[in-house]
């Protein structure tokens, strides 16, 4: 039995780079919820009304995302919770997961709204199982090995512009930015910015989740209505 735990401890560490802690556990999964009126205004807090005011948006039930709101110019808004970092290379964005108060709002274009959504959704329904990040990385890509998940062979963009976000670590709001999902890049493509500076960095370099963040002006960010 230890050589067996041995064996699956040691795989996990080379598909993902880090174990996370045995004795981590997710809060109970009502920490994670919100009214759906709430959601919904963080939700569409994500991106200028311009935007925002035309979108879908989906929130998080008991049994995964549902759409609220049907919008028509094919755009997606929802608020992602930490499970979103289930599949980066860095532990402390793994180990989001399990940050209950973490709020991350997010209004996909239509490109992000057909790839990046479904695996968004495809981890949530997972950590709602009791999967943890590991076990989460794992089945996403064994997921898109089987080809049940859409590739993602070209740049797509979100709005993350809400000042009611809380995007855990400290960070709270941050600041209002552009996610650039940019499948294999890496941040020396674009000079080797710090990741976190007022210059575009890249997150998850060389992997197909990779996403280009590019700050905007502060006063740009929206407030939750």
């Amino acid at each position: 039995m230890k050589k067996l735990i041995l064996v699956q401890i040691t795989l996990m560490v080379s598909l993902h780079g880090v174990v996370v802690a045995e004795d981590s556990k997710y809060p109970p999964l009502s920490e994670y919820m919100m009214t759906p009126d709430a959601e919904v205004a963080l939700a569409k807090s994500a991106a200028p009304d311009e935007v925002s005011g035309h979108a879908t948006v989906k929130v998080l039930t008991t049994s995964g995302y549902r759409v609220t709101v049907q919008g028509e110019n094919g755009f997606v808004c929802l608020v992602w919770r930490g499970w979103a970092g289930a599949t980066s290379t860095k532990e402390a964005n793994r180990n989001l997961a399990y940050d209950a108060k973490l709020r991350a709002p997010i209004c996909l274009d239509p490109v992000a709204s057909r790839t990046v959504l479904p695996l968004r959704e495809l981890e949530t329904r997972l950590a709602m199982e009791g999967n943890d990040p590991n076990q989460i990385a794992e089945a996403v890509r064994a997921t898109y090995d089987k080809g049940e998940l859409p590739s993602m062979p070209a740049v797509s963009f979100g709005y993350m512009f809400s000042a009611d976000s809380d995007l855990g670590r400290g960070l709270g709001a941050w600041h209002p930015h552009m996610m650039v999902f940019t499948p294999n890049y890496d941040n020396s493509m674009l000079g080797g910015n710090e990741f976190g500076s007022a210059l575009p960095f890249v997150s998850d370099g060389g992997t197909m989740f990779a996403v280009t963040v590019i700050r905007v002006d502060d006063k740009l960010a929206v407030k939750a209505q």
